[in-house]
């Protein structure tokens, strides 16, 4: 189901309201968005939700798509505070145009890429997705940072944790790209690994900071 941003916007508010805050209804008023804009018989329209008396009201299937809106809206706020390192205001503004690129899949990647999180980064809850609980079941990690791999283990690079531009320009220059795979040849003292077919000589900060899945 394809629904305009606005529509989405509307469920996350009642999501929050409704299921987080207990409330048994939203007042249109209160959504932020006017009364009169199509969003609303958009969601009516997909009976998603009722309208009784100015008031908003979850229908079962609405229900649903605003948990699946909600996880899409703070899987994107870990990946842009988290993985981009994109903060305050602009970081918010950002995650809430990303969430509505994750669809179709994209956010069951985006939830594994970052080690399945329970919370956004405000600390308010991530509903899990079907692919939480298969992780769980098989007892597949995910992400992991270097520093939990063992020697002689291979993995597949998925992003970098990094706030020091240097620090990110180097490990680049190495070849650490999402995709490409790396061997951890030694992890003591220094963390040694090979890319391709060039070796190289990291300290366990830095590799504390370089983020892949094992293959």
């Amino acid at each position: 189901m394809k629904l305009s941003e606005k529509a989405e916007e509307i469920l996350e508010a009642m999501w929050i309201a409704i299921e987080e805050e207990g409330a048994h209804f939203i007042e249109v008023e209160k959504i932020g968005i006017d009364p009169a804009d199509p969003s609303f018989k958009e969601l009516t329209g997909h009976a998603l939700v009722e309208i009784r008396e100015g008031h908003l009201y979850f229908r079962q299937d609405g229900k649903e798509e605003g948990r699946k809106t909600i996880r899409r809206h703070r899987l994107a706020e870990r990946l842009i505070m988290d993985v981009l390192s994109i903060r305050g205001e602009e970081g918010d503004e950002k995650a809430c145009e990303f969430e509505h690129l994750l669809k179709k899949g994209v956010d069951s990647k985006v939830c594994a890429m970052l080690n399945h999180p329970s919370t956004c980064p405000h600390g308010k809850p991530i509903p899990p997705g079907d692919c939480c609980y298969e992780a769980r079941k098989s007892g597949d990690l995910g992400v992991l940072p270097l520093t939990e791999f063992k020697a002689n283990e291979e993995g597949e690079i998925a992003f970098i944790q990094t706030e020091d531009s240097k620090k990110m320009q180097k490990l680049m220059a190495m070849g650490v790209l999402p995709g490409n795979r790396i061997m951890v040849l030694q992890t003591f003292p220094s963390y040694i690994f090979r890319i391709g077919f060039s070796e190289f000589a990291i300290d366990s900060y830095m590799a504390r900071e370089i983020f892949a899945r094992r293959i």
